[in-house]
């Protein structure tokens, strides 16, 4: 075989074993309930993220650029856990302005934008008409870890749903991290995927400029 046909037959070989390598990792992220298969049908989803309200878009700018809005205002009406097991849906943080956000200690933005929502917190913690929800995504084997991340992120609470379904009823349909903003009245106004400043003064105007609607 000439030197030309060894090189094709490598890259060949390569490619196929490339396949056969990603097929496994699928195939194991979707046994442990992290893949398409553990998501939600279609129909429960929300649908497709859209252009901001006129009165938010003026915040879509510098690291939250990427705010949309859904389709649909309405919060998923899905229960997940809290730090000693209880049960906790988004309906019950309802008369607070809501930051959510949708994490893991596998993804490495998740984790270096946490210490922003820690000061976002931090920064409204005298008012109880607001909260920042972050909610691990982790599994049964991460998620000691991911309670002792969320603890050396103080003032914020642990939260964690072991199913891994939240991530996809919205937009980013399990992509991570994502922040979903919720007015008083529990609708859905803004969100966003993907890492973002959220001590920053462009999410400090979004916050109160909703604190502000009544």
């Amino acid at each position: 075989m000439s030197g030309s046909g060894r090189t094709w037959a490598g890259v060949a070989t390569f490619a196929v074993i490339g396949v056969i390598g990603m097929g496994a990792a699928l195939l194991y992220v979707n046994q442990k309930g992290g893949g398409k298969e553990s998501a939600p049908p279609a129909a429960q989803t929300q649908a497709a993220a859209q252009p901001l309200e006129p009165q938010l878009a003026t915040f879509a700018k510098g690291s939250l650029a990427a705010l949309q809005a859904p389709a649909s205002p309405a919060a998923p009406d899905y229960v997940f856990k809290a730090a000693d097991g209880a049960d906790v849906r988004l309906a019950d943080f309802a008369g607070k302005v809501t930051v959510v956000n949708l994490w893991a200690t596998w993804c490495a933005p998740c984790r270096i934008e946490m210490p922003t929502l820690a000061a976002l917190a931090d920064h409204y913690k005298a008012r109880d008409d607001f909260a920042v929800v972050a909610v691990s995504m982790d599994l049964d084997k991460t998620a000691d870890e991911a309670r002792a991340f969320i603890a050396q992120n103080a003032p914020l609470d642990f939260y964690i749903d072991p199913k891994f379904q939240l991530a996809f009823e919205f937009p980013g349909k399990g992509a991570m991290p994502q922040t979903i903003v919720m007015d008083r009245q529990g609708r859905v106004r803004a969100v966003l995927t993907g890492e973002a400043d959220w001590a920053g003064p462009e999410a400090r105007a979004l916050i109160d400029h909703l604190l502000a609607e009544g």
